[in-house]
């Protein structure tokens, strides 16, 4: 991933940012599932995109502290999927 991949996918970097600051139980329960598929994968490590935000998918550049608390994303290894849709994610948040 390069910085005109980041910009693009900017709306999931940020719900995984506000997902973490603003942590809701249900988005935590998914998040520690999606890690726990994550540390067994031959791509977690350190390859990060943005220096100090590891640990990281070598494959798409991401912290996974955040990828895996932004609900509409998914694995680019297919190993889980989005739950939400950018658009129902921003709905679900305006209900909570």
């Amino acid at each position: 991933m390069n910085l005109i991949e980041i910009w693009k996918n900017k709306g999931l970097i940020l719900e995984g940012i506000m997902n973490k600051l603003f942590t809701k139980d249900h988005v935590e329960e998914i998040a520690n599932k999606r890690y726990e598929i994550c540390k067994q994968c031959k791509h977690h490590g350190k390859e990060c995109i943005v220096p100090g935000t590891g640990p990281c998918c070598a494959l798409c550049g991401c912290c996974l502290e955040l990828k895996t608390r932004s609900l509409s994303s998914d694995c680019p290894e297919g190993k889980w999927e989005a739950v939400l849709t950018e658009e129902e994610e921003d709905l679900l948040n305006e209900q909570l």
